[in-house]
């Protein structure tokens, strides 16, 4: 447990200089679609914090693969579930999303399909380099 709460802040620390810096796109995209004209300060500050604690989050997580008795779908799951709950918080916070049901579903909707289209195409990507490295195995037992 030591070593994932370790791994845990190594990358959260890491990721976490990221934020700010998703932050200022996602502004200045808001501000190039005419959602946004001007920002407070308190709108900046509070940015600044919910994303650079989304970014520690979202990176930390990734340790949850190193725990080796975790069954890969229950990590799915929590990675998942916990990404999940960290982006609708922050996107409540900042405004970016209306509280609602059916801004929390649409929300939610997209969310869940990214997910499984990423899960999707890492999978896919993993199971081909296996193949490969088991047919380069096959010639290489074959040709000794």
């Amino acid at each position: 447990m030591k070593r994932f709460v370790m791994e845990f802040l190594r990358r959260g620390l890491i990721a976490s200089g990221i934020g700010p810096i998703i932050l200022a796109i996602v502004y200045l995209i808001l501000q190039q679609s005419a959602a946004v004209d001007t920002l407070t300060v308190n709108q900046v500050c509070i940015g600044i914090f919910s994303l650079s604690a989304l970014a520690f989050i979202a990176g930390g997580m990734n340790a949850i693969y190193q725990i080796e008795r975790l069954p890969l779908m229950v990590a799915i799951l929590i990675h998942g579930s916990v990404l999940y709950i960290s982006y609708l918080c922050t996107y409540l916070i900042n405004d970016w999303l209306e509280l609602g049901i059916i801004p929390v579903i649409v929300f939610s909707v997209i969310f869940i399909v990214g997910y499984i289209v990423i899960w999707a195409i890492i999978y896919s990507i993993i199971k081909r380099n296996t193949a490969k490295l088991n047919e380069m195995l096959k010639k290489k037992q074959q040709n000794p």
